[in-house]
């Protein structure tokens, strides 16, 4: 498999490759096993399960192609990304007509925000949105002389921006992050350890607290969420960050710093999002993703996690830039 792999991404390093090949192999191996339980036991009900895997297979095969085997097409289907799930908040959060130049202003904002990133221009990507978008937008607003609850037009259109651009258009500056020297993986091994981490961490707090979840940590925004989910989750995920060290040029210290900090930051994206689903009173965000909803619905952790992993490997790696 690794062999293969590397013929597909030629470019990557043997780490990357690695991991790759670790994740298609255990997707093979669910469907492997899936496939036998069905045909043991067809009463069992496990189209779920089937659903999540073949949604897995279709949302890996695209992250792989398009992150890591051609430069220029990472960035667009990672702007694209910010585009699906700006596009599903903008769907449910009930803005008023007034608010439609604002809302394409703030659209136009998507290209630009991920060409500073492909530039490498980190001190407009990191004001762009937070400062300067936050300034034109409320006036672009106040020109339409429409006061009419534009306090919460004002708020609402750069909380989208910040949630659905700003956050994940840090996984595009991962990848524009300069080469160290020894460090092989680089932005690409930065954005796998990212983007896997994130995953498993929600994989993990499902599965412990399936297992052992008696406490409900927040009842009223996510019923299914428990105390012993979460807490064996963070643990899951700290371990796992661990032993993928290899993905960074982080010391040991700093990897299980960095990987605490993803478990408890992907946790609080999933339930904000929970709670403005709850708010609104529907499942997912879309039905754009068979068996798993929305993009939103796959990516609302990363949205918190990726400016926070991001900005603490900067620090941590990158202070002299």
């Amino acid at each position: 498999m690794k062999k293969l792999v590397g013929l597909i991404f030629p470019t990557q390093s043997d780490a990357v490759i690695l991991v790759i090949s670790i994740i298609l192999i255990t997707l093979l191996i669910a469907s492997a096993a899936l496939f036998i339980v069905h045909k043991i036991a067809p009463e069992k009900n496990i189209k779920e399960l089937v659903e999540r895997t073949k949604s897995w297979w279709i949302m890996c095969g695209i992250f792989f192609g398009s992150i890591f085997i051609n430069n220029e097409i990472a960035y667009i289907f990672l702007a694209m990304l910010s585009f699906w799930a700006f596009r599903e908040l903008y769907s449910v959060l009930g803005f008023r007509s007034a608010d439609r130049s604002a809302i394409l202003l703030a659209l136009l904002a998507i290209p630009i925000q991920y060409a500073l990133a492909y530039i490498k221009w980190y001190g407009c990507f990191i004001i762009f949105i937070p400062v300067v978008m936050f300034l034109i937008l409320p006036m672009i607003l106040v020109i339409k002389e429409d006061t009419h609850r534009i306090t919460k037009s004002m708020s609402l259109i750069q909380w989208t921006l910040m949630l659905s651009v700003f956050g994940i258009s840090h996984l595009a500056f991962l990848l524009s992050l300069p080469d160290l020297e020894g460090f092989e993986s680089g932005g690409r091994g930065l954005l796998l350890f990212l983007v896997f981490l994130t995953e498993m961490n929600d994989i993990m707090q499902f599965c412990w607290g399936k297992m052992f979840g008696k406490h409900k940590i927040l009842p009223s925004v996510s019923p299914n969420k428990t105390v012993e989910g979460f807490v064996g989750g963070v643990i899951s995920t700290t371990i796992i960050g661990y032993f993928l060290r290899f993905l960074t040029p982080l010391s040991p210290v700093y990897a299980i710093l960095v990987s605490f900090v993803i478990a408890i930051t992907g946790f609080a994206g999933d339930v904000v999002i929970s709670a403005i689903k709850r708010d609104k009173g529907i499942k997912d965000m879309s039905n754009a993703i068979p068996g798993h909803g929305g993009i939103f619905d796959r990516i609302d952790s990363l949205s918190y996690t990726a400016p926070a992993f991001f900005h603490l490997v900067y620090y941590l790696v990158y202070p002299h830039l």
